[in-house]
């Protein structure tokens, strides 16, 4: 295998694994703080809910892709 072909092999799978874990970190948060209103919501405003969870998924995909875009460029930084 090249030089480079293991570097960026390496980089992937360290941006893996904090993907991984950030995903996994929100998850919990999510669960911990919003857990029983969500609850409530869902099961006295179904329609609130839906647009709420919605919202969550869309917030997620945003925020967590610019935190890992931002650790992903300091990683591949740092291994130059």
């Amino acid at each position: 295998m090249k030089k480079d072909t293991a570097k960026s092999l390496r980089a992937f799978a360290v941006e893996l694994v904090i993907y991984s874990v950030l995903v996994t970190v929100y998850f919990f948060l999510v669960l911990h703080l919003l857990g029983e209103w969500l609850y409530r919501l869902e099961t006295q405003h179904r329609y609130l809910y839906a647009a709420v969870a919605i919202l969550l998924v869309a917030g997620q995909a945003v925020v967590l892709d610019a935190v890992a875009t931002l650790l992903f460029r300091f990683l591949r930084r740092r291994w130059r």
